[in-house]
């Protein structure tokens, strides 16, 4: 009885600790080029591109050498090269995902680039990030494997960094013009410094990553609601959801944070069965997925 009740509590701080096995970010950078001065002609930043990763492996960094796909990206803000890399990296295990977001021209009044609900695994909280100053020789924006978790292994509710802009150290050209001849050998990454760029040393913006929060009011809404039952189980469970809501993933883990199952729906109903009598006994999180963006965690008991 003594080791069943050490054991109770020992999977209950597990869950505890380990619980929130990933997290949902926004990320918005927000541009202030234009206080720097003149802006070039057809002024813009290209896509911004990345990757989740974890620390064993790294895609860019301040005082290194770029890759072909910072390279690339870097020079014409192409990222197909950059992406390869990436995949490279998930098929080692090494990196969860490619990051994809929006590029910014600034033929309007729009000044910021926005990345939506990235839901980030505690497996891989590392963020790279990367975008061209266009025209340019190879000048981008970076982000160099900031970690959304901090030390204590806590989901980080909000960051914020000043960006500065950086030389890839590929191309020569000290001015707005592209199709420069290329620099040999390559000089490591660094921040631009040529005397006659309005850039040197200066901001170029800002990016703030928000950790979304649930809707406590929403999920308690009868209608919004989503219940499991029977909680503690067998491995039997059913998942009701309230009647505009519609789930379409769902995902399990175990109290160490491993992804034990995973469900699509393209179709799905109110009432959803699953069978885990296969999954041994314990604590588990089942993490809800709604076609409305909605995220819920519920703990399950399987006896």
């Amino acid at each position: 009885m003594k080791k069943l009740i050490l054991k109770t509590i020992f999977l209950l701080f597990c869950f505890h600790t380990f619980g929130q096995t990933s997290a949902t970010y926004d990320i918005v950078f927000t541009s202030n080029w234009e206080s720097h001065g003149t802006l070039p002609g057809s002024a813009h930043f290209t896509e911004l591109v990345g990757a989740t990763h974890n620390s064993s492996v790294t895609f860019l960094e301040m005082g290194g050498l770029a890759t072909p796909g910072i390279e690339q990206v870097a020079e014409t803000g192409g990222f197909n090269v950059f992406e390869s890399e990436v995949n490279t990296a998930i098929n080692a295990n090494n990196a969860d995902q490619f990051i994809e977001g929006p590029d910014l021209f600034f033929n309007g009044p729009g000044r910021t680039i926005t990345i939506s609900n990235l839901t980030v695994s505690s497996e891989f909280p590392l963020v790279s990030l990367a975008s061209m100053l266009a025209p340019s020789p190879d000048w981008m924006i970076a982000v160099n494997s900031v970690s959304l978790i901090d030390n204590g292994g806590q989901w980080i509710p909000e960051i914020t960094m000043d960006l500065f802009t950086y030389d890839a150290g590929t191309e020569e050209g000290n001015g707005y013009s592209l199709n420069n001849s290329p620099t040999n050998p390559h000089e490591p990454i660094s921040l631009v410094d040529h005397s006659n760029t309005p850039l040197i040393n200066e901001k170029i913006g800002t990016i703030v990553f928000t950790q979304k929060q649930l809707n406590v009011q929403e999920f308690n809404n009868k209608k919004e609601a989503i219940t499991i039952s029977p909680n503690p189980s067998n491995g039997n469970i059913s998942i009701l959801s309230g009647s505009s809501t519609n789930i379409k993933e769902i995902e399990v883990y175990n109290v160490l944070g491993k992804q034990v199952r995973r469900y699509d729906f393209k179709n799905s109903n109110n009432t959803i069965n699953l069978d885990l009598t296969n999954l041994n006994s314990g604590i588990y999180l089942v993490r809800l997925f709604t076609e409305a963006g909605r995220i819920e965690t519920q703990k399950v008991i399987l006896r």
